[in-house]
């Protein structure tokens, strides 16, 4: 018999097994009692952690992101806007991606799923990676001080969100991307002054 995990080991053995479930099954199928069965535990273990699956859900989904660390220098806001924006598409296209469409889409029944979502998702971190780009911008003179504001770091991601929810498609045209910078993002950003 092996020996028995604690702490860490075991959070991280769970929240592994969770994120396989999510990758393998979606939200709608996970079950505690498969997590606990594939990280070789007990629903105990996993409840005195997350309390509700919604919970171990977000958690796993944090797992899988933590590799997703977008921070793109290309020497220009346009460029860095950009790339942003094309990282974000490429992961919600992926594998990574369809399962935060699986979150996204039992939360319209679950409201306590839908705030744990915008609590604890990765969407704190794009937008603090847009106002990191806007900060950068405004050290090189490529953009005026105002610019650096929440509303406008949160405006690009906004509407590549809005874009997957109106067009349910996993991966959004190139040249949408552009739009967004070109024709909002860099004229809200020069608008600032």
């Amino acid at each position: 018999m092996g020996t028995r995990r604690r702490g860490e080991e075991l959070e991280r053995a769970i929240l592994h097994a969770a994120a396989e479930e999510l990758r393998e099954s979606g939200y709608a199928a996970m079950t505690m009692d498969r997590v606990a069965a594939r990280a070789g535990t007990n629903k105990n273990a996993i409840y005195r952690r997350w309390p509700q699956r919604a919970a171990l859900g977000i958690a796993a989904y944090r797992h899988l992101s933590d590799a997703v660390r977008p921070n793109p220098d290309t020497g220009t806001l346009r460029g860095d806007a950009l790339e942003m924006l094309r990282q974000a598409n490429q992961t919600w296209s992926s594998p990574h991606g369809a399962v935060l469409r699986g979150l996204l889409a039992a939360a319209a029944d679950d409201p306590a799923l839908l705030a744990l979502i915008r609590e604890r998702s990765g969407t704190d971190t794009m937008d603090r990676a847009f106002l990191t780009i806007l900060e950068r911008a405004i050290a090189r003179g490529e953009a005026p001080p105002a610019a650096a504001h929440p509303r406008v770091a949160t405006t690009p991601m906004t509407l590549l969100r809005a874009e997957y929810a109106m067009r349910g498609i996993p991966a959004v045209p190139d040249e949408v991307l552009v739009e967004i910078v070109d024709e909002v993002f860099m004229p809200l950003v020069r608008g600032r002054a």
